[in-house]
């Protein structure tokens, strides 16, 4: 199979965002070019994404908006369950799980955990907060396969490391630390200090095109 680009893959959760909004207001087909507006994207990009999986679109019509959503979410896996555990029950975990409710993709949070006994045993939604020690016992019986970590940068590749030996696939790291983990597991960053610090240099970008004098 042909290797598909981290950039690609990134874009179709986007896609599937816009899609899904326009499945709701009953919107039945959409071009490259609609896409391409809604999300400040070259329409060409959008057909150069797609076309790594397949011809979805026909000329002159588009794509068919509900067949895209299946074809697109078959890609990236929600057509069948996918389990997902955390480990953090803190304010940014907490946050996390409340947003679990509102998901309606096969992807859910189904368990948490916290290293501190005061926190263990409290209720997030419907989600217990469970012991660090019961963690492997429910990776296998929950099949979860994601990861999400929510604790200290010092704690993370403790956290990292209990995850790999219970056997999860992949994890998403919200420690603003770079973690070790095996080869064979898949691990993302949401570091928001990165992200930040990154606005402020498009900030000041700004802010030197605007001094700019003008060209007559």
């Amino acid at each position: 199979m042909k290797k598909i680009s981290e950039a690609v893959v990134r874009r179709l959760p986007i896609y599937l965002v816009v899609l899904n909004d326009l499945h709701k207001r009953d919107i039945q087909t959409v071009s490259s070019q609609d896409l391409g507006n809604k999300l400040d994207l070259n329409p060409a990009q959008i057909r150069k994404d797609l076309a790594y999986f397949g011809e979805f679109g026909r000329k002159g019509i588009g794509y068919d908006v509900s067949y895209l959503i299946e074809k697109i979410r078959q890609i990236l896996k929600l057509d069948q369950p996918l389990s997902v555990g955390l480990v953090g029950a803190g304010n940014l975990g907490r946050a996390l799980c409340n947003y679990n409710t509102y998901l309606k993709d096969n992807m859910k949070i189904m368990a948490v955990f916290d290293a501190h006994p005061s926190v263990v045993g409290t209720q997030i939604n419907s989600l217990t907060v469970q012991a660090m020690d019961d963690l492997k016992e429910k990776v296998e019986e929950l099949h979860i396969v994601i990861g999400i970590i929510t604790v200290p940068a010092v704690e993370a590749q403790n956290v990292a490391d209990r995850f790999v030996d219970a056997g999860v696939k992949a994890i998403l790291n919200f420690a603003p630390t770079i973690l070790r983990v095996p080869e064979h597991i898949r691990i993302h960053y949401a570091d928001f200090t990165r992200e930040l610090l990154s606005l402020a240099y498009y900030l000041e970008k700004n802010e030197e095109e605007d001094d700019e004098p003008a060209v007559d």
